[in-house]
């Protein structure tokens, strides 16, 4: 590998991740029209171009495709149609192979994507009449039951990815064996970084605030089991950005990262029950499960947060001034205040240190930050205390917090040492990448295969024509 090139493949194994997200932002134009850009020619006929296996691939895939793209917020401007079906070859094999498998697509998953991008195309084309007009179907059931479909095999073609990738594992010495190669002067820069700190405090809530919102959860609970949807439900109350519009709907297995007090009830619980309503972080729940399948569960669940009360968010704000205080009084170290005074879980032990998901380790690198948590910190020196931050959480509840910067660190080529962490993630996505290429290669040759017309003359990145 010419080392040189991380950069490409990284956007290799993004494009095979994500179902080819390619870049930023243009709608449907003049992109979704039928035009070969390797042949200059318009295609007037829609018909069968391709087979995989049991798949087969309509010239009008194509379009679809481009247009499920830039519902993502992707541009699709310097694709070529050759280069779509290429990809499009891609996904009817991983779904081919899923099904040998015996990977299951829930109908729930599909009709949630399917309104999703149904919404987006009656946006983007004016209605559902012009929508159906489009794509040449009958009626808008024959359009839902197409789309389904292509939604289905999509959802196979990412879990097939997953299994393979996750499959995939590295040692240290590989690692080392990664950074070795690469040749000094193309070692991967990485950008100026920081280190953070925080102790946050929440408003009280008072018992009988609480007592309120699980009376209502118990009573949405006693309303399902009398024959009420908990799916709507969930729609019309749940506090939860993230489910709330697909009625409470996640699938999740043991490692996936929820709340442990989240986990622990999902997995207690047996299908078809609902649970009591039970407090985590973000606030109260209930859970009901829909299907155990081995060691994943589906599931929908809603959430309530008590109201927080102005005086209980000047309190907040009062006590974490005489913290801040303290701090630069030296009567106390950041660190000792975040152990003894912070309410946040995740950080209050190891100092208010605060850890990237992304990378899982202490650093943030600043071009890459959210821009308010950018704004938090950027203007801080190493030691500052900042003023005090209201800030709102993901299910809208209020909180005070102080951050603190303990460390920066300036833009510098990859050092093994310093840097392992994301030395390693590159190393893993190399060995991925070849994972899937040696998948690709090897189910390819065992697969049926079929190219029509003037398609045949594509470039590909596989070997589809088996040459």
């Amino acid at each position: 590998m010419k080392f040189n090139n991380i950069k490409n493949f990284l956007i290799a194994f993004a494009l095979l991740l994500t179902n080819l997200s390619i870049v930023a932002q243009e709608v449907v134009t003049d992109t979704v029209k039928k035009q070969t850009v390797f042949s200059g020619k318009k295609q007037k006929i829609d018909g069968i171009i391709a087979t995989v296996g049991d798949y087969l691939i309509l010239d009008s895939d194509i379009d679809k495709s481009f247009l499920e793209l830039t519902s993502q917020g992707n541009s699709v401007k310097d694709i070529t149609r050759c280069q779509m079906l290429g990809k499009l070859l891609e996904d009817r094999l991983y779904a081919h192979q899923a099904v040998q498998d015996s990977i299951i697509v829930t109908d729930a998953e599909v009709k949630t994507k399917l309104e999703e991008q149904l919404g987006y195309m009656v946006e983007q084309l004016g209605s559902m009449e012009k929508t159906i007009a489009y794509f040449k179907k009958n009626s808008e059931e024959d359009f839902r039951a197409d789309l389904s479909e292509i939604i289905k095999m999509n959802k196979l073609t990412s879990e097939m990815q997953r299994k393979i990738v996750d499959e995939v594992t590295i040692t240290p010495e590989e690692v080392r064996n990664f950074y070795k190669k690469i040749p000094e002067n193309e070692r991967p820069t990485f950008g100026a970084e920081v280190e953070v700190s925080q102790i946050v405090i929440n408003p009280k809530i008072t018992d009988e605030d609480k007592q309120k919102v699980i009376d209502k959860l118990k009573q949405f609970k006693k309303e399902v089991l009398e024959g009420s949807s908990f799916a709507t439900k969930a729609v019309l109350y749940s506090q939860d950005p993230g489910s709330s519009t697909n009625g409470g709907y996640y699938k999740m297995n043991r490692r996936t990262p929820f709340v442990k007090e989240f986990k622990d009830v999902a997995f207690s619980l047996a299908e078809g029950e609902i649970s009591e309503p039970f407090e985590t972080t973000y606030g109260f729940h209930i859970i009901m499960i829909d299907k155990i399948k081995g060691q994943e569960v589906e599931l929908r669940h809603i959430l309530l947060s008590p109201n927080v009360t102005d005086q209980a968010l000047k309190d907040a704000k009062e006590k974490i001034i005489q913290i801040k205080k303290k701090i630069e009084n030296k009567e106390i170290t950041f660190a000792d205040a975040a152990r003894a005074e912070s309410d946040e879980k995740e950080t209050k032990a190891n100092g208010g240190v605060l850890i990237n998901p992304k990378t899982q380790d202490t650093k943030f690198e600043l071009t890459k930050m959210d821009p308010s948590f950018y704004s938090q910190v950027s203007n801080l020196k190493t030691g500052d205390v900042s003023n005090p931050i209201i800030d709102t959480d993901q299910s809208q509840k209020k909180k005070y917090k102080i951050v603190t910067v303990t460390n920066k660190i300036d833009e510098h080529a990859a050092d093994y040492a310093k840097d392992y962490l994301k030395i390693k993630e590159l190393a893993l996505k190399e060995k991925q990448i070849n994972a899937i290429a040696k998948w690709s290669e090897e189910k390819i040759k065992e697969t049926y295969v079929k190219i029509n017309n003037e398609y045949r003359d594509c470039e590909f990145a596989n070997n589809w024509l088996k040459k």
